[in-house]
């Protein structure tokens, strides 16, 4: 079910009735409720899928609560061993075994002993990554004593499940997600018309930004051979836009969905097409997985507080793990790769944490450093996006060795000006709401209840408008 669908149209009012109006008396229903509507709507996707969340749920329900009670150290590593090899053995086999079984089957042919192996049909489960990293979290956050195990099995499970960001997050931490199922919730209609806010905002970028980049960018990466490298490059930035108007409009409408039900969801995306640098980029794109990976890779690692190889070598390792995450293809390891080298120069010069305020706060327009910082920044973040992207790392060098050629200087030959316009306002209007927690939050008392309607009925008329052209969101691969 796609939430830009009309099931979902339907299907969210219906949840959203049933619980205000009808279990609004009873946490216990309401919590029944969302799990119900949660199961349903992951079983859109694949019903036979629903058994596999299901074990990995009630699998780290019940090692939580051996964690709580064991004293003995062996027998508590035991436990957190036991949910790390389980959950990461079902998201490697769903997900990488034909990857390494192709390059197994490469590296004896290299040697000159060729062998094959057999491939399986394997479907991915829709957001296993996702629901595998919430999980995980929550069994090593018991183990480290930093929570308390859940003793409410039907709010754990909602809160593993919860529709809103089940199939593509924000990641969501126990610690912040799994008290609010057992709070008695109480309509805000402040809360709520915000909400509905961010999700219109939410289907603008994904329905008429990303899903018409979407088809211009397919155009120029299939066909890259045919173009000059104008043409490539402007690919790239349409790309580069369709990811980030994708992944980030389908969390403006999970977050935003889930405050209609009185849930606060962590931010995930901060604007990070005006970060100054790439540290400042990777604490503002795709903020529930970089944390987690802060959190439970880098710092146990030693993080940046130990030697300089030590530093490199943790650095390497969480961009490459983070790049490996999102799928099985050594593009996405040299996405990570070179992310990684973006970011060792600010971590060994210190100055990872230069920039952490928002750029340009209290005036309109940037000053000229920052703008060239902001573009320069943009254009490595573009150029890794190629890799991203593409199929294969041949596709990817190919595609920028002619980026990088004369041909750079030609008018390119795909010009959608339409879409370039929209573009353009879509970046003003971000710039304009960058100290906002998203673009669409406004001051009702500072804007007139006539310009408000004007503004949600020209959006709405967009979305409705460009629907048309429905594409799936870019993360339900991952």
């Amino acid at each position: 079910m796609l939430f830009n669908s009309l099931e979902f149209a339907i299907f969210l009012p219906i949840v959203f009735v049933l619980y205000w109006f009808v279990t609004h008396r009873n946490l216990k229903l309401q919590n029944g409720l969302l799990l119900v509507a949660s199961y349903f709507f992951y079983g859109m996707w694949d019903w036979r899928f629903l058994s596999l969340i299901l074990f990995s749920s009630l699998l780290d329900y019940g090692i939580a609560r051996l964690l709580f009670q064991e004293e003995k150290i062996k027998k508590r590593k035991l436990l957190l061993y036991t949910s790390l090899l389980v959950n990461l053995g079902f998201l490697g086999f769903f997900k990488y075994f034909n990857f390494f079984a192709d390059s197994f089957t490469q590296a004896f042919t290299l040697f000159g002993q060729p062998i094959q192996v057999r491939h399986l049909n394997i479907i991915l489960p829709v957001g296993i990554s996702f629901y595998t990293f919430q999980t995980l979290s929550y069994t090593i956050d018991v183990y480290r004593r930093k929570l308390e195990p859940s003793s409410d099995l039907i709010s754990f499970l909602t809160f593993v499940s919860f529709f809103p960001q089940l199939v593509a997050g924000p990641i969501e931490r126990a610690s912040n997600l799994l008290p609010q199922f057992y709070k008695k919730r109480v309509f805000d209609e402040v809360l709520a018309t915000d909400g509905m806010r961010q999700v219109l905002w939410g289907l603008f970028k994904k329905v008429v930004i990303a899903d018409n980049c979407a088809e211009t960018a397919n155009l120029i990466f299939n066909n890259y051979h045919n173009y000059a490298g104008s043409t490539l490059a402007l690919g790239a930035i349409f790309f580069a836009f369709q990811i980030y108007c994708d992944f980030s409009g389908y969390s403006d409408i999970a977050i935003g969905s889930a405050r209609l039900f009185g849930f606060d969801l962590m931010r995930n995306f901060a604007f990070p097409y005006f970060s100054r640098d790439v540290a400042e980029f990777w604490r503002r794109w795709h903020i529930s997985l970089s944390t987690w990976f802060r959190d439970y890779v880098y710092i146990p690692l030693g993080g940046s507080r130990v030697g300089k190889l030590a530093a490199i070598r943790n650095t390497f390792i969480i961009f490459l793990v983070s790049g490996f995450w999102h799928g099985a293809n050594w593009t996405f390891l040299v996405w990570g790769g070179l992310h990684a080298l973006y970011f060792l120069p600010l971590l060994l010069l210190k100055r990872n944490r230069k920039n952490t305020g928002i750029v340009a706060e209290g005036k309109l327009f940037p000053s000229l450093k920052e703008t060239g910082q902001m573009l320069f920044t943009f254009g490595l973040i573009t150029l890794a996006w190629v890799f991203f992207r593409a199929q294969d790392i041949s596709q990817a060098f190919n595609f920028l060795s002619k980026i990088f050629s004369h041909t750079i200087l030609t008018i390119p030959e795909v010009r959608p000006r339409n879409l370039i316009l929209a573009i353009c306002a879509f970046v003003c209007v971000e710039w304009l709401q960058r100290g906002k927690s998203h673009a669409l939050e406004i001051n009702t008392l500072h804007v007139p209840q006539i310009v408000r309607w004007c503004l949600y009925a020209g959006l709405t008329l967009l979305v409705i408008a460009f629907n048309g052209t429905k594409q799936e969101f870019i993360y339900f691969q991952f």
